[in-house]
Formats: C-alpha cells, structure tokens, sequence
C-alpha cells in the first residue's frame, strides 16, 4: 500500500481527513492505463485547451493589418481573460450542482463555433480588405466565446485530472505547452511558403483556425471515450466512494455547507493558488505583447516576434513535460519562492526595451525568453500537480479548477499591465 505524504506548504485544515481520503484513493489496485491510451487523451484535452487562443494571438500580424489602428494583441488579452475569469467564478459556486462531462462538452462545442465565426466573417464580409470594423467587432464576439469556452474546459480538464494520479496532471500541463508549439510551427511553415502580403496573411490565419478546428473535433471524441477507459472508471469510482461516505457522516450538501466547504478549499490551495496568480500576471503583462510590439531587430525584421513566440513556447515545453520529471518540486514554498522571484523579468525586459544596445541584441532577449517561458512551464506545472493533492479527494476538482480560478486573476492582471509596456 502506498501511503500519501501532506504536500509540503498544506498549513490549513484537518490532515488525518486528507491522509484517509487519498490513501482510499491510492491503495486500491487499479487497472494498467493500456498503451498509454488515458495519458494520452489527457494530453490532446491539454493541446486543445489552448490551441483557439494561439490561433488568436498566432494570427495577430493578419488582424494587425485588417485593423492597423488597435493594438489588436492586448485587446484580445483583454477580451478573453475577462470572460474567461468570469466564468471560472461560475463555474465554482455551480459545480456542486453541474456536470463536469457536460462542461466539457459544451465548451468543445464552443470552440468550435467560435474557430468557425472569424474564418466565414472574413469570408463574406471582410475579404481581406482593411479598416472593415463591424468584422472586428465579431471577432472580438468570437474572442469572448473562446474565453468562456476555455473556462469550460479547462477548468474541468484540471479538475479530472486532479482526481487522478499525478502524471496526468503532468500529460495536461504538457499538452497546454504543446498547443503553443504547434501553432508556432504552423506559423513558421505558412510565412516561408505564403507572400507576406494580405492574400497571404489571409491564408495563413484561415490554415490556423483549420487546424484548430479539426483538433477540437478530435477533442470532442476523445474526451467522450475517456470514461470507457478502466483506468479512469477506476478512479471515478473510488472518488465516489469517498463522497458516499462524507454524505452518510455529514448528510447532503446543501449551498450553506457548499459555501463553507469553497471557503475551506480556498483557505488550503491559497499559496498554491498565489504562486500561479503570480506566475501569469507576470507572464502576461510581457507576453505576447512586449514580445509582438516592443522589441524589435534590423536583422530578423519581421521574422523577429514569430522567432520569440517560438523560443517562449519551446521552452514552456521543457519546463512542463521535462523539468518535472528531471528535477520535481515537492515544496509549495520553492514553487512560490520562484514565482515571485520572476518579477525580476519586468526589469530586465526594461533594460531590453531602453537600456544599452548589447542587451536590446537579439541574443540577450531570446535568452530572457527563453527563461521567462522554461520558470513559467516549470513552476505551472509543480503548482498544478501539487494542488489537488492537499485536500480530501472528493474535494479535489475543486481545488483543480480553483488553480484554473488563480491563474485567470494572473492572465487578466497581466492583460492590464500589459498596457503599461505601450508607448
């Protein structure tokens, strides 16, 4: 039998109920995850979380030249974040009373849709022509579906696998990373074969959303054959055991005790959910927007942002999918340590922007990038795994979609601070 350790940082609430519950959890033989197949679905659900919001951001040279006098970047930040943080405070007073699986599906379902409207508005209305607004003011639509859309999925996608053992937490956070890694690959492979002209950035953007939408459709279909896999039954069930009992020693959940048990939940992930609050609003408040608008190079000219882009999420990769499993943090408090110290990006992003010509060079700021998406992978990653673990198991996709809840603060605060970069 293996014997669950509290998580290093867990400072608040009743330890011998979190030790019996994920003991239950890990005691009982499960069936073997045959060829990998759950790790699997789990890791496309991560790829798919993210990839209609690097399809957005990935076309914005296509939006830029449509729109040229709107920093096109930072209001799709905007947009997005704002109702993705919205929906996510939904979704949790709701959760109790609501489906995960039906979550799920009506935000693939969304994605969807929204992946379709910006293609077909440019199709009809736009054409490729400049300064048509009222198909910016559907995109930016488009934008806000994709946001509550991924507080839907996302939310849900953690909070399952929090429910699970760690290494498929991991297989999400890999997934996240990889989304940004494909479409930065796609980016590259359209901009060598298509003119940089509008025709070309057309058929660019219109390649992105194709993908896109093909990956939601194997979302879709993955995800609703995710509980036929024994391995996940398995766990589903054992997490219904724990419940049956808390239900016959408590009685049933009412919203009084639902509102109580949140506000328990919140006070045990709080420095988990500090440290990821803390890692997106820095990230945010620099990429994509500093990396797109603010730094720039003779050399590479516009080949310069896409480069970047590419490094960012290289080795947001490295730090989700390798660094864990080379060097894990089992500590909340290092985790938290190096998100805070990652502040000191916004200073050294300064000297990049105005300071003395060696560190405005190229090599100084793919560098800087490169950190600044390998500590944002790596620390995502260690939070993410470690926060379901620190509460009774049948509390444990609330505390997964509560991170999700944390990092939306971050995305939306470093959305607004993003603006300060602007000249």
């Amino acid at each position: 039998m293996k014997t669950l350790e509290v998580p290093n940082g867990v400072s608040a609430g009743n330890e011998e109920e979190l030790l019996l519950s994920w003991n239950l959890h890990e005691s009982k033989s499960h069936p073997p995850d045959t060829f990998n197949l759950a790790y699997l679905i789990y890791f496309i659900l991560g790829v798919g979380s993210l990839i209609p919001w690097n399809a957005y951001i990935t076309s914005v040279d296509y939006f830029t030249y449509l729109y040229p006098t709107i920093h096109i970047d930072r209001v799709f930040s905007i947009a997005y974040m704002v109702c993705f943080l919205l929906s996510l405070i939904i979704i949790i007073f709701f959760a109790s009373h609501s489906s995960a699986s039906l979550r799920i599906n009506i935000g693939l379902g969304m994605f969807v849709l929204c992946l379709l409207i910006t293609p077909v508005v440019d199709w009809v209305f736009v054409k490729g022509r400049q300064g048509i607004y009222f198909g910016y003011d559907i995109t930016i639509g488009a934008v806000v579906i994709a946001g509550v859309a991924d507080a839907l999925v996302q939310g849900g996608v953690v909070g399952s696998a929090g429910e699970l053992p760690e290494i498929y937490m991991q297989a999400v956070c890999s997934g996240t990373a990889s989304s940004g890694v494909l479409i930065s690959i796609l980016r590259i492979i359209t901009k060598s074969i298509y003119p940089q002209d509008a025709d070309g950035l057309r058929k660019s953007a219109n390649l992105y959303f194709a993908v896109s939408i093909i990956m939601m459709i194997i979302c879709i279909f993955c995800y609703n054959i995710a509980d036929r896999i024994p391995i996940i039954r398995h766990y589903k069930e054992i997490k219904k055991e724990v419940v049956k009992m808390k239900i016959e020693e408590n009685g049933p959940i009412t919203l009084f005790t639902w509102r109580t048990t949140l506000w328990e939940i919140f006070c045990r992930v709080k420095w988990f959910g500090f440290g990821i609050f803390t890692i997106y609003m820095v990230t945010l408040s620099i990429y994509p927007g500093c990396i797109t608008e603010d730094v720039h190079s003779d050399y590479l000219k516009d080949w310069y942002p896409i480069i970047l882009i590419t490094v960012y999420n290289v080795f947001d990769l490295v730090g989700k999918a390798i660094l864990p499993a080379v060097y894990p943090i089992e500590n909340a408090k290092i985790g938290v340590g190096i998100s805070l110290g990652r502040i000191l990006f916004f200073p050294l992003y300064l000297i990049c922007i105005h300071g003395p010509m060696f560190f405005r060079s190229e090599i100084p700021v793919i560098v800087i990038t490169s950190l600044l998406g390998l500590t944002n992978g790596y620390v995502t990653s260690t939070l993410l795994t470690l926060t379901p673990k620190s509460v009774p198991i049948q509390h444990a996709e609330i505390a997964g979609i509560s991170t999700v809840l944390f990092l939306s603060f971050g995305l939306f605060g470093g959305s607004i601070f993003s603006w300060l970069w602007v000249n």
